[in-house]
């Protein structure tokens, strides 16, 4: 292997800009689908949505390069996945 794995296995991603993206990308992703959260709880979800997006680019074979990138995806699986979540509990919004 030639790059150091970072966290989750994203390679150039440090464990601050992981909890800053992925605070971000969860707290864009609640305004998208109408859930508000916590600080917490968007960040929990920016980075379970970066790891199912990442996985989604891949198996799609979408080549993820920078920032923006790894960003986007967060975006897209922090979106799914409170989507998934709202169908699974229609009661809690």
């Amino acid at each position: 292997m030639d790059q150091p794995l970072a966290v989750m296995g994203t390679p150039g991603i440090g464990f601050l800009s992981l909890i800053i993206l992925g605070g971000l990308a969860g707290w864009i992703a609640g305004m998208i689908v109408g859930s508000r959260h916590w600080l917490f709880t968007n960040i929990l979800i920016g980075i379970a949505g970066s790891y199912i997006g990442s996985n989604l680019a891949r198996v799609l074979n979408f080549g993820l390069v920078g920032s923006i990138d790894y960003f986007v995806a967060a975006l897209a699986g922090s979106v799914i996945l409170l989507i998934v979540w709202r169908a699974l509990h229609p009661a809690q919004v």
